[in-house]
């Protein structure tokens, strides 16, 4: 992320209080969330069936609530996709989002 001179995000971000909801990596000021989903090829926490059904209830109140949210495996972090997108992203002027 640095390298491509994007802001630092805020790890952890619990975004909608009095929920215990946490972003993994998250923009507050642009409301832009990335969610890294483990285990895609593992049956992690992500693909079984509580856990698939409570982060599509997470997702869709974030959505709500006025965020963009990404979602990437472990594949995209490691080759990089992950961050190129989140880049991308992030150089959208908030007053014209259309533009990604």
């Amino acid at each position: 992320m640095r390298a491509l001179k994007v802001l630092e995000p805020q790890r952890e971000y619990r975004f909608a209080p009095p929920r215990m909801w946490r972003i993994d990596f998250a923009w507050p000021d642009r409301k832009v969330a990335v969610e890294i989903e483990g285990g895609v090829w593992t049956n992690g926490r992500h693909t079984r069936g509580s856990g698939f059904v409570a982060d599509c209830e997470k997702y869709n109140a974030a959505v709500l609530a006025g965020w963009k949210v990404l979602r990437f495996t472990e594949g995209s972090v490691l080759d990089g996709s992950a961050v190129e997108l989140v880049a991308r992203l992030l150089r959208v002027p908030p007053y014209n989002p259309g533009i990604v």
